[in-house]
C-alpha cells in the first residue's frame, strides 16, 4: 500500500521479515514471517496491511478479519481515536491527513468492508460504507470501489 510507509522506512529487522514473506511461494511461511514481524513491532501498521492482504488473497477471511481488527486497534491507538468505528465522527481527528495512522485506519476500514462483502454480509458492508462516507467524504481511500462491488452484489 503506497503512502502508509515505504519499506525503506521500516526497521531493518521488520523489512527483512516482510521481504522474506514476499519472496516465499508458501503462504504459511509468509504468514510465519509476518507474525514474527508483528510480534517484533506491534505498532508497525504496514505489517498489519501485509498480513490481512495475505489472508484475503488466500481466502482465509476469518484470519483476514482478525488482522484487520488488529490493524484498526493499532491505528486507533496511534491516531488517538476509538477503535470502535461506529463511534467515530468527522471530528474525531483530521481524517484528511495522508500518511497518518488515521488514514491507515480508513484504509483498513475499507478492507474490512471488502472482507464483509466477500463473506456476503451485506448489512455490515452498508454500515461500514456509510461510516466511511461520513468520515471520509472525499473518498481518499477509494471506498467507492467497494461500494461498486457491493452494488453488483445487490446491496
Amino acid at each position: 500500500m503506497q503512502g502508509i510507509v515505504a519499506n525503506e522506512d521500516l526497521p531493518p529487522r521488520i523489512a527483512g521479515y516482510l521481504s522474506a514473506a514476499a519472496m516465499t511461494h508458501e503462504w504459511r511461511e509468509a504468514e510465519a514471517m509476518l507474525l514474527r514481524a508483528q510480534a517484533a513491532a506491534p505498532e508497525c501498521l504496514h505489517v498489519y496491511y501485509t498480513l490481512y492482504k495475505l489472508y484475503a488473497t488466500h481466502n482465509r477471511l476469518g484470519d483476514a478479519e482478525r488482522a484487520v481488527h488488529m490493524a484498526l486497534d493499532a491505528a486507533a491507538r496511534q491516531a488517538h481515536v476509538t477503535a470502535e468505528w461506529r463511534q467515530l465522527s468527522p471530528d474525531s481527528c483530521d481524517w484528511r491527513e495522508v500518511n497518518s495512522p488515521q488514514h491507515f485506519y480508513l484504509f483498513s476500514l475499507k478492507a474490512f468492508a471488502f472482507i464483509r462483502l466477500r463473506q456476503q454480509r451485506l448489512d455490515d458492508v452498508r454500515q461500514i460504507l456509510d461510516k466511511l462516507h461520513e468520515i471520509d467524504p472525499y473518498d481518499s481511500v477509494g471506498a467507492s470501489v467497494i461500494e461498486a462491488y457491493a452494488k453488483g452484489a445487490g446491496l
